[in-house]
Parts: structure tokens; C-alpha cells; sequence
């Protein structure tokens, strides 16, 4: 009798219509309806957190916010850019004055400055010419002046020339008896000498008392007066002049009492809007074209914002409370360069010479993403001395003396002198040079300088291991060895040539390092 295979109870399938029927499928519905959200919510986080070519490689999408961003970063460091080298305009337009101010109202200036002062008296007859040689060349100014240059308001609104002196109260000195007798009490007279007072002949005010010094006694002199000035080199620049305003002050110096009075000078100008301009010519209309480019440049930050705070929503959201000559020299170094380079190829046959090609090819492409980071950061810096310390010191007067003197302070040279140059007028802009210093060199020598070190010493390191235990053979290396193999089966050339194109060569993680 044939033996009957055995029959498996079948499960009971629920009828349609029944309560169970419907139960399981609103279950079977509910959880697939559940995985769907948990995928699209998955596939939303992964497109979220991708980069914009990952986007666009996965759903075709143009980065345009990308594409925004890079014309804000543009169009705002061409704006930059713009006020920094107008900004170089008015450093050089103010130095210049100093200069030329120094020339007209000190008697005997030989246009550099005796350390921190200007210049020096030693005698009161020179004392007394140096005081009317001011006064004199301020009252004809009009008639010497190379610059465009006229008399302004002091505070009393007054125009002209204000002398003040202090000294001792009172006192007499016998130096040869060894005698002083003085009250150290400070008084201090001032004198207002108005055009029409300087134009007085013959001059009254020299034989005035206020005048007559006594020098043992004397302190300072100080003659204060503003004059006011339009630079028009702004117009070489199609741009709208600017009016300034130069408050000057002279300084006598005699409260060492050693025989010598230093003179001291000093000009602050201010930058005013000038009251009437009247320019005829492009410089108007390319001022209306600065302002339709400032409105442009409004216009896409206000853009690039919105699309800020578009991504901040769409996070929150997507977060669901989960965790010539000088061509041809060019070319010629180039050249010439590129030769002597090429020669440590052949260096590199030797294993005892190719220690440095090896390390700077397995090291330059770490190298190379460490210096994008860190010279975003260098640039930043750049900008932010150039525009803030420009006017108040030498080697921030431009972006170019700005990168070298910030590459000396990473190298560690001329530290002192950066710090000590910063004139001190300001001194909000003075602390924010020292917090500005100081920032720069600890990040750029401690940090980021010890990361770039560490990198190639991390490479050098690995390298010497491998020259040690052996270098671990390639794709390219493994592959020959097979074809190698084959070659004994094989007497053909065209199959072993067959053979090496066959494969693909694998994409390498990024911690390998490339021998050859």
C-alpha cells in the first residue's frame, strides 16, 4: 500500500466582511501607511544634510541658493574692497597734511621727527621765534599753502589762533646759590589771537606780558587752531569729495627744564559733509551707480537672510523631537624651477633619498584641506586689520603689507614693533588691536601653525613604518601579480595586455596613502 504524504492543516483564512478581516487589514494598512512616513522622513533628513552637488546628483536640483551665496560673498567683498581703497585715499590724504603742516607751522622741521617728538629748541631767542614763526605762518596761510586749505572755527566759533602757557605759580631760583624757592601750584593762561588781531601792524600782541616768558617757571605753550581742507584727489576716483577738518595742536614742551624744549605736533581731522558741491562731469552719475550697487548688494543679503531662516524652519520642522620682459623672466624661472624640481623624481628610486617625496605625497592632500580652512580664517583676519587698524598703522595701510605683516607674526617676527607702532588716538580702536594681536597669534602659532606640523609628522611617521615593515601593495601591484601567474598558461602578448586593462581600479578610502 502506498504510503499517503501528510497533509498540513491549512489556517483558517477570515472571512470577508468578518470583524477579524477587517481588523487585519486596517492593521496591515496602518503599518504600511507608517513605514511610508518613517521613509519619507528618512529620505527628507538624508537630502536634508546633503551637500549641494549631492542634491543636485540625486534629484536634478540646481543649487541655486549655493549659487547666491557665492554672488553675496562676491558682491559684498567688491563693496568692501571698494571702501577699503577709499579708505586708503583718506589715510594718505591726512598723512599727507601732517606732513606738509609739520613744513609750514614748525620753524627749522627737517622733515623727520626727533623720536617721539618733532623737533627741538635750546635757546629762548629760538624758543621765542619758533612761538611767532607759528603765528606768523598761520596768519599767511592763504599765501603759502600749497594744499586747499583755509581757517575754520574753534570751539568758541571764533576764527584764529588760542595760546595757552602754564607754569609755576610763582617762585625765583638762584641755580649758582643752590637756592629754590617755588610754589608748585599750576596756573594756566590762555590768549584768543583773531585775524583781524594778527593783522594789526605793527603786531601789538609780540609786546604783550602774556609773551614774555620766564622760563624757569614755563611748563608748556601750546598753540591750538583749525583749519579746514577739501581733498579732491577723490574725484581722480569718480567719487564725490570729502571735507575735513584739521585740529592742530603745537606744543612746547619745558617740563623737564634740561635746556631743551621739545616741540611736539599734533593734527586730528574729522571728515564732514560738505555743504555745497557743485561737479560737473561723471563723478554725479557714478555716484548714482554706487548707490544702485549698494541697494543690490542690500537686496541679496536680505535674500541670502531669508534663506537662512528657510533652512532654520525646514530643521525644526524635519527634527520631530528625534536625536615681455618681464613675461619672458616669468616664464624663464618658472622654467627653470620646474627643472631642478623634476630632478627629485629620479631621487626617488633610492629609498634613501625618497623619504621627502614620499612624505610630501602622502601628506599634500591633508595639507592642502588644512590650508583652505585655516586660509579662510587668515583671510578674514586680513580683511578685519585692513579696515579697522589701516588708518592708525603703517603695515595695515593696504591688504598687502596687512598679509605679510600677519605672516611675520605667524613666524614669530617683528612682534614687538606691530604691537608698539599702533598709535594710540583712539582707544577703543587700541584695545581692539591688542584683543586683535593677540587673538591672531594664539590661534595661528599655537593651534593652527602646531596642526600643520602635526600633519606632515603624522605622514613622515607612517612612511618610515612602511620602509620599515614594507609598503602595502596596490590594486595595480595585485592585479600584475595574477596576470603573472597567468603568463605561464599564456604565451601570447595581446592576452597580457588583455589582462592589465581588464580591471577597474578600485576607489581608495581617503586614510590610504598612495605609494608607487
Amino acid at each position: 500500500m502506498a504510503r499517503q504524504p501528510y497533509r498540513f492543516p491549512q489556517a483558517r483564512i477570515p472571512e470577508r466582511g468578518s470583524g477579524v478581516f477587517r481588523l487585519t487589514v486596517r492593521n496591515a494598512m496602518a503599518h504600511r501607511d507608517s513605514e511610508m512616513k518613517e521613509e519619507c522622513l528618512r529620505e527628507d533628513l538624508k537630502f536634508y544634510f546633503m551637500s549641494p552637488c549631492e542634491k543636485y546628483r540625486a534629484r536634478r536640483q540646481i543649487p541655486w541658493k549655493l549659487g547666491l551665496q557665492i554672488l553675496k560673498i562676491v558682491m559684498v567683498t567688491t563693496q568692501l574692497v571698494r571702501f577699503g581703497l577709499s579708505n586708503q585715499l583718506v589715510v594718505a590724504f591726512k598723512e599727507d597734511n601732517t606732513v606738509a603742516f609739520k613744513h609750514l607751522f614748525l620753524k627749522g622741521y627737517s622733515g623727520t621727527d626727533e623720536d617721539d617728538y618733532s623737533c627741538s629748541v635750546y635757546t629762548q631767542e629760538d624758543a621765542y621765534e619758533s612761538i611767532f614763526f607759528a603765528i606768523n605762518q598761520y596768519h599767511q596761510l592763504k599765501d603759502i599753502t600749497l594744499g586747499t586749505l583755509g581757517y575754520g572755527e574753534n570751539e568758541d566759533n571764533r576764527i584764529g589762533l588760542k595760546v595757552c602757557k602754564q607754569h609755576y605759580k610763582k617762585g625765583t631760583m638762584f641755580p649758582s646759590n643752590e637756592t629754590l624757592n617755588i610754589d608748585n601750584d599750576v596756573e594756566l593762561d590762555c590768549v584768543q589771537l583773531d585775524l583781524q588781531d594778527l593783522s594789526k601792524k605793527p603786531p601789538d600782541w609780540k609786546n604783550s606780558s602774556f609773551f614774555r616768558l620766564e622760563f624757569y617757571r614755563l611748563l608748556q605753550v601750546e598753540i591750538s587752531f583749525h583749519l579746514k581742507g577739501i581733498d579732491l584727489q577723490t574725484i581722480h576716483s569718480r567719487e564725490l569729495p570729502d571735507c575735513y577738518v584739521f585740529q592742530n595742536t603745537i606744543i612746547f614742551d619745558n617740563k623737564a627744564h634740561s635746556g631743551k624744549i621739545k616741540i611736539y605736533f599734533d593734527s586730528d581731522a574729522k571728515i564732514e559733509e560738505c555743504k555745497d558741491l557743485n561737479i560737473f562731469g561723471s563723478t554725479q552719475k557714478n555716484a548714482q551707480y554706487v548707490l544702485v550697487f549698494d541697494a543690490f548688494v542690500i537686496v541679496i543679503c536680505l535674500a541670502s537672510l531669508i534663506l537662512c531662516t528657510r533652512s532654520i524652519v525646514l530643521a525644526l520642522r524635519l527634527r520631530k523631537n528625534l536625536t615681455n620682459y618681464d613675461l619672458c623672466s616669468i616664464f624663464l624661472g618658472t622654467s627653470t624651477l620646474l627643472v631642478w624640481v623634476g630632478v627629485i623624481r629620479y631621487l626617488g628610486y633610492f629609498q634613501a633619498y625618497n623619504v621627502l617625496i614620499l612624505t610630501m605625497q602622502a601628506s599634500l592632500p591633508k595639507v592642502l584641506r588644512f590650508c583652505a580652512c585655516a586660509g579662510m580664517i587668515y583671510l578674514g583676519y586680513t580683511f578685519c586689520g585692513w579696515i579697522v587698524l589701516g588708518p592708525y598703522h603703517d603695515k595695515f595701510e593696504n591688504l598687502n603689507t596687512v598679509a605679510e605683516c600677519l605672516f611675520s607674526l605667524v613666524n614669530g617676527d617683528d612682534m614687538f614693533a606691530t604691537f608698539a607702532q599702533i598709535q594710540q588716538k583712539s582707544i577703543l580702536v587700541w584695545l581692539f588691536s591688542r584683543l586683535y594681536l593677540y587673538s591672531f597669534i594664539s590661534l595661528f602659532i599655537y593651534m593652527i601653525l602646531s596642526l600643520f606640523i602635526a600633519l606632515i609628522t603624522d605622514s613622515y611617521d607612517t612612511i618610515k613604518k612602511f620602509q620599515q615593515n614594507g609598503f602595502p601593495e596596490t590594486d595595480l601591484q595585485e592585479f600584475l601579480k595574477e596576470c603573472s601567474s597567468k603568463e605561464e598558461y599564456q604565451k601570447e602578448s595581446s592576452a597580457f595586455l588583455s589582462c592589465i586593462c581588464c580591471r577597474r581600479r578600485k576607489r581608495s578610502d581617503d586614510h590610504l596613502i598612495p605609494i608607487s
